[in-house]
């Protein structure tokens, strides 16, 4: 119980995520680099929210997840797509927005189930893909090293959410060997990361305290995550694993924000 009160406790303070993508329009590279890697989060916290939904789990929370991450990648893909410096870069938003209609029209389908799930997670690699792509172009078109720190930063984020989500799936009985094997995979590279970010030159004493509670939440998450290795997921542990990458994924985009703030 004292568990979940904390984690209940530090979702209220991280606010859920409401404060993701709070400015209306990108600014500079750095900042599309911060939105163009926050879609790849939002294709993978899209299908862990409706995965929730599926089982029951956290399914207020998860409809609000859902609702909220299918409205900010349709903005965010529009105002990177006006941004796009390049040809290049234009194209790949416009094979986004294909990719990204086809797994919209799942999310929102009416009869969701296990059928329905697994074409979900099927269909959220190829938004992942490509808005990965996008964000590799942007951090080219930028050419420096901050560049480079806003895409670690951010793919922290979509590393919280693809763990939480094959969590879900896993439970589920979707391909669970796989989804176990990209929970591994994830961990492997969200630990190396904090790492890369903790100790890099241009982190700021306020980067890094916001490390020591990425730390701290990462602690709670991975606990939870490590359950399906021992009894299984239970309603208990699938609530506590939402949560948790909620709050990890509030603190990954504060981080990815003040690097996006650098200016080098």
């Amino acid at each position: 119980m004292k568990r979940r009160a904390f984690l209940a406790s530090a979702a209220a303070t991280a606010g859920m995520g409401v404060g993701l993508g709070a400015n209306a329009q990108v600014a500079d590279l750095n900042d599309a680099i911060n939105k163009a890697g926050r879609q790849r989060m939002l294709s993978q916290r899209a299908s862990k929210a409706y995965l929730a939904l599926v089982q029951n789990v956290e399914s207020r929370n998860a409809q609000q997840v859902l609702d909220k991450s299918i409205a900010l990648f349709e903005r965010q893909l529009g105002e990177l797509k006006a941004f796009a410096p390049s040809p290049a870069i234009r194209g790949t938003y416009e094979s986004l927005d294909n990719a990204w209609n086809e797994f919209k029209r799942e999310l929102t389908s009416m009869t969701p189930g296990k059928e329905e799930a697994a074409r979900v997670v099927k269909l959220d690699a190829a938004v992942l893909a490509l808005a990965n792509q996008g964000t590799a172009q942007y951090e080219a078109a930028s050419g420096k090293p901050v560049g480079k720190l806003v895409n670690i930063a951010g793919r922290q984020r979509m590393l919280s959410q693809r763990m939480a989500k094959f969590y879900l799936a896993t439970a589920m009985q979707i391909d669970p060997a796989g989804s176990a094997a990209e929970i591994g995979k994830s961990r492997t590279e969200f630990l190396a990361a904090l790492e890369v970010l903790r100790n890099a030159p241009e982190a700021t004493a306020q980067i890094r305290q916001e490390l020591v509670l990425a730390d701290a939440q990462w602690m709670f998450f991975n606990r939870g995550l490590q359950r399906l290795e021992g009894a299984g997921a239970s309603p208990a542990s699938m609530s506590d694993v939402f949560i948790s990458s909620e709050n990890l994924l509030a603190i990954m985009d504060r981080v990815t924000g003040l690097y996006s703030e650098i200016k080098t």
